[in-house]
């Protein structure tokens, strides 16, 4: 973590890896201060205030902050806007991040800064992200999921299941230039281009909504509180309604909420946000998270099943394991009591970290490292281990 941190003026932040990954990203750095909240919580504190310095008027965080020259490196960064940001936007962390580190280091000073940015920051998802009121956040492009070339968006792209990393790369460069030419004008263009309510992105929410109601509370500011409580379950019960067919809740595109029924990762994130009944949970993890056609590969999780025709172990997305997605699914299994599937999770988990270190993922298969060197996600390791009995 020391390694990958830097500096630009007054702000600090840690970049996902020196090579790969030379600048800053939203989700990635909520990632970073909740591993940093077991390692130095003033470190944890400045990548988070980092990201608020860069938000937008209309309440957006950009998914990625360059405060370096871009061009000083050869990162492949798709043109996304101006002034040395993004465009657009990732799965909603900060207030999940800002309570990690509060518990750490209690700081109402700390939680009165971030606030006022976590509030804007869900009036942005609830609002411009969901022009018709249907209490669920919409996303423009593949990259706002965190997840790029995920075949969860396979279909609103126009591709098949075996595809190469260049051709998804080509439809989502496709689609990035549309919004330029429309200047990012979110609101009133999303649904001509790509517009995908997805699973992780709202489970994520609704979790992050709770804790801005925790932080609320903690300042005394109850009508806050209140207000992104009722917010949460109003997202919680949209994704029941739109999104849940039997005991799997499925993304969807377009106007009409058509369900996209890939079984990626994805449909474990509702366990995270406690959105399904312990029967449902139960034939989610009997019927999927431990079925060997699916998702009890030899090394936990694959983020595609493998039955699925779009699988593929070493591509990116498409199979591999990655730290996070373990992280969130290690987490909704705690919430029901699955303790000893968790167990396996952070046992394969922990096993891949000590003997390749901190890659940006793994072949589901083998556990061959793959992608990015230090790459920072490993750490989400530490949060797993302190939640061991």
């Amino acid at each position: 973590m020391l390694k990958n941190r830097r500096h630009f003026g007054q702000h600090s932040y840690t970049v996902p890896s020196p090579t790969s990954y030379p600048f800053q990203w939203f989700w990635d750095s909520c990632f970073h201060a909740i591993i940093l909240s077991y390692l130095d919580t003033a470190a944890a504190k400045a990548e988070l205030l980092s990201l608020a310095s860069k938000q937008f008027k209309n309440g957006m965080i950009p998914h990625m902050i360059y405060w370096e020259d871009p061009h000083k490196y050869t990162f492949p960064s798709i043109p996304w806007g101006k002034h040395r940001t993004s465009s657009i936007v990732q799965p909603p962390m900060l207030a999940y991040a800002t309570w990690a580190v509060h518990q750490k280091d209690p700081d109402k000073k700390f939680l009165s800064e971030m606030l006022p940015v976590i509030v804007k920051l869900h009036k942005y998802f609830l609002t411009i992200r969901d022009p018709y009121r249907h209490h669920l956040a919409g996303l423009v492009h593949p990259d706002e999921s965190g997840e790029d070339n995920s075949p969860r968006f396979d279909s609103v792209l126009q591709l098949k299941p075996k595809q190469t990393i260049d051709a998804n790369y080509h439809r989502r460069l496709i689609l990035v230039n549309r919004y330029r030419i429309q200047q990012f004008r979110i609101k009133k263009h999303m649904e001509k281009f790509h517009w995908v309510r997805d699973v992780p992105t709202n489970a994520i929410l609704t979790v992050n909504l709770l804790y801005e109601s925790l932080i609320a509370g903690e300042l005394h500011e109850f009508n806050q509180a209140t207000w992104a409580r009722q917010q949460s379950e109003e997202v919680a019960a949209a994704m029941r309604k739109y999104m849940l067919e039997g005991n799997v809740m499925w993304s969807t595109m377009g106007r009409n909420y058509h369900h996209i029924e890939v079984k990626t990762w994805a449909i474990f994130a509702p366990l995270f946000g406690n959105i399904l009944t312990p029967e449902e949970a139960h034939r989610l993890v009997s019927g999927h998270l431990l079925n060997k056609k699916e998702f009890a590969a030899r090394y936990s999780v694959p983020t595609v099943a493998l039955n699925e025709p779009s699988f593929d172990p070493k591509g990116f997305w498409r199979g591999p394991i990655w730290m996070a997605t373990n992280w969130f699914i290690y987490l909704g299994l705690l919430n029901y009591g699955y303790e000893r599937e968790a167990a396996k999770i952070l046992e394969d988990s922990l096993m891949l970290v000590t003997k390749h270190g901190l890659r940006e993922q793994f072949n589901p298969l083998t556990g061959e490292p793959m992608g990015a060197y230090n790459f920072t996600w490993g750490g989400l390791v530490l949060d797993m281990l302190a939640r061991q009995k």
